[in-house]
């Protein structure tokens, strides 16, 4: 019996050119070598030191036949550099070792190109992080660098939208008002931070609050002007905010929308409610509380307000605020929430009040131990001080 040309064409070419497309995606050459991948890393991000874990990370992709770099930041603007020169070198993927805000530098450099962010979460707040369920290092998962770097290996790709103002981008939201202001005062005291995790914020946010006071702000969205008397805006990309606080459930990050949260009010009261009900998840309901999807925002105020992106100072208003759709590829596990991306779920049950104070309270003895050894060292230093003036 003959074969004709088009069976043969069927039965020979037609999976050899599906095995080179396999081979071209990074997904399947994650698996089985090829990949080219850099390491940016924040050494003073987080609380406590992963270079042992981080040399085990490298030691584990490079066992997958990956090309593995290196690079570590000394400052802010390292990050950003080193994501655009893993683009010029055609590197497959750029890995933030940090926190968000280390995870923000890298993306900026990455917008717009082919190569993949990835993500280590080794900092403070780690929102990214939690919101995609990937593992975070803790007293009883020391090994959960480890465990993020297989996500690396083997997870999905997704193309993600990002915000942008003026020549930066942001992933997960900016803040004007009361938020920025706190970010701007905890700033300076980096070394602090790192020895206490997230309670500088907290201290921080209860000090503001007694004297933080709403300005008048006109909110100009997708052409459409907006007065208020504002306390705190939030522009968000995602769904998470300040750790694993679910602040807009409606976002998606490529759905080539921002969600846009006025928090309104003049006083230490109005403040106080809005922390209160945002922690509780009852935010969306408040009248003092406006919801908006837009593509493009322009921000200005009575005076002028700080903003921050993914947590990092940008200066101040007024501020025009655009989305950029799917201009960043990112790898997410296979087990990440679909509510975070069109066509998935609506969202997953609310957690309830019992669970969000465990969460939020879950590391509280964590804490008092750092708190008390920081109390301990300054202590010392202070009697080693005394001791050399006399």
């Amino acid at each position: 019996m003959r074969v004709k040309v088009n069976d043969w064409h069927r039965g020979i070419f037609y999976p050899l050119t599906w095995i080179v497309k396999c081979w071209t995606s990074k997904a399947i050459r994650g698996i089985v070598g090829g990949m080219k991948a850099l390491l940016i890393y924040n050494p003073v991000a987080g609380q406590h030191d992963i270079k042992t874990d981080l040399a085990q990370v490298v030691k584990y992709l490079e066992s997958f036949g990956w090309e593995v770099g290196l690079r570590e930041t000394l400052g802010p603007g390292d990050a950003l550099a080193y994501a655009r020169e893993a683009v010029e070198q055609s590197y497959d993927m750029a890995i933030a070792v940090g926190g968000d805000g280390t995870l923000g530098e890298v993306a900026n450099g990455l917008v717009g190109s082919d190569c993949v962010l990835g993500v280590l979460p080794a900092g403070t707040g780690n929102v990214w992080a939690r919101m995609m369920d990937l593992p975070i290092w803790s007293i009883k998962n020391p090994h959960a660098l480890l465990d993020a770097a297989r996500i690396l290996v083997s997870g999905d790709v997704h193309r993600i939208d990002v915000g942008k103002t003026g020549d930066r981008y942001f992933v997960l939201w900016t803040g004007i008002g009361f938020d920025a202001q706190v970010a701007r005062e905890v700033e300076p005291h980096r070394q602090i931070r790192r020895n206490l995790g997230n309670l500088p914020y907290l201290v921080t946010t209860l000090a503001l609050s007694l004297v933080m006071r709403g300005t008048r702000v006109t909110i100009v969205i997708d052409g459409e002007a907006v007065r208020q008397r504002a306390l705190l805006i939030l522009i968000a990309n995602a769904q998470f905010y300040g750790g694993s606080v679910m602040v807009a459930p409606e976002a998606r990050l490529d759905d080539g929308l921002l969600d846009v949260y006025v928090f309104k009010g003049d006083n230490t009261l109005d403040l106080i409610r809005h922390l209160v009900k945002a922690l509780l998840g009852m935010h969306r309901h408040d009248p003092k509380v406006e919801v908006y999807q837009a593509r493009d925002i322009e921000i200005s105020g009575s005076t002028p307000l700080p903003l921050h992106l993914d947590g990092e100072m940008s200066g101040y208003t007024p501020v025009r605020i655009q989305v950029v759709p799917k201009a960043l590829n990112v790898v997410v596990p296979a087990w990440a929430s679909q509510s975070l991306f069109v066509g998935g779920a609506s969202g997953d049950r609310p957690a309830s009040i019992k669970e969000r104070l465990a969460e939020h309270f879950r590391y509280g003895p964590q804490w008092w131990r750092q708190f008390r050894r920081y109390c301990q060292r300054q202590l010392l230093y202070f009697s080693d001080t005394l001791s050399d003036l006399r």
